[in-house]
């Protein structure tokens, strides 16, 4: 097995203390109001040393959106019949760590600056349709295989369904982040089996 090369691993780690600070400052600040400064301070290192890895801001949630689409590929699990509304409802409003799923408000401000920003709004639709897609996968797999069995076009439907709840659930998560648990259960409870049945 051949040995990690140690420049790569420490362009790694700089790049992930970049990206980490700057979710963290852009949740705390809106990406307009997180200076590349402030960054900087949060990474702890200087703002000149953050522009040999990002030429700006923008290509910093380029990052952090392509980060995430890369972490979906290799961590959606979708291979068996999870109950969706307990965990769905488990996860509302959790402080998730930066890495693993994006937080609500940051998801937020992404969705705002690819309205002004082509790159970033292509990266946001790979990540949306990586989703879908899994989503279809899932729906369309065989009962036996962990799936639900739905036809093609069926499971398109009820993809674009789940997405649009997923993604609401966030926004509430930003206007209500304490919202009564059993009272989301029970409406995802009433809602979620018929979107997913056939």
């Amino acid at each position: 097995m051949p040995e990690a090369d140690p420049r790569a691993a420490r362009v790694e780690a700089q790049r992930k203390r970049i990206l980490d600070a700057a979710q963290q400052c852009f949740i705390e600040h809106g990406f307009h109001g997180a200076s590349m400064s402030a960054i900087a301070e949060t990474a702890g290192m200087s703002a000149g040393l953050i522009y040999r890895y990002f030429e700006n801001k923008s290509a910093i949630i380029l990052a952090i959106v392509q980060e995430q689409l890369v972490l979906l590929r290799e961590e959606i699990s979708l291979n068996d019949r999870p109950d969706l509304p307990t965990l769905m409802a488990e996860n509302y409003a959790r402080t998730c760590n930066q890495r693993r799923g994006m937080n609500a408000a940051l998801l937020l401000e992404i969705s705002a600056e690819a309205t002004r920003d082509p790159q970033i709004a292509a990266a946001l639709d790979d990540y949306d349709q990586a989703v879908r897609q899994a989503l279809c996968d899932w729906l369309a797999r065989d009962p036996d295989a962990g799936g639900h069995g739905l036809p093609p076009a069926l499971a398109r439907q009820r993809a674009l369904m789940l997405q649009c709840l997923f993604e609401g659930l966030k926004l509430r998560e930003t206007r209500e982040p304490r919202l009564d648990r059993k009272l989301l259960l029970e409406a995802l409870q009433a809602v979620v089996p018929r979107v997913l049945a056939p």
